[in-house]
């Protein structure tokens, strides 16, 4: 989180970029639950870091916003809802099982960014937040 925040470009490469089937193609067939769990769990190994990365830039979109009013952003919400349906088809997936999924991760993170706002400028705030660089 200390690093610089580069200028926006091209998404960054998806961890199966060598392989350009869609991701429902790259499922492996498994023949019991154990090898169903652990393929699951490797994929929750790389799913949460990613995660909480995303939610260290809604820290930063805490810091950035200027009123709490800003958190909520319609708009914002109906683009990565239009994008990621986008890319759910495009991986051969359901783009509503998607959309949902993402509904219930953004209501998550609006309610993370609301407390983080509101950590942010509680008193003394500044000085811990710089005091840790």
């Amino acid at each position: 989180m200390n690093s610089p925040c580069p200028a926006p470009g091209p998404a960054a490469p998806s961890p199966a970029a060598a392989d350009a089937r869609p991701a429902i193609e790259r499922t492996t067939h498994c023949t019991d639950m154990a090898q169903v769990r652990a393929r699951i769990d490797a994929l929750d190994d790389i799913l949460v870091p990613l995660l909480v990365e995303r939610g260290g830039y809604m820290t930063q979109a805490a810091r950035i916003k200027a009123t709490q009013q800003q958190v909520r952003d319609e708009e914002r919400i109906a683009f990565i809802v239009a994008r990621v349906r986008e890319r759910a088809l495009a991986e051969g997936g359901q783009p509503d099982l998607i959309e949902a999924i993402y509904r219930g991760m953004m209501e998550a993170y609006i309610a993370y960014e609301h407390r983080e706002f509101e950590r942010l400028r509680a008193p003394g705030a500044a000085a811990a937040d710089h005091a840790q660089g």
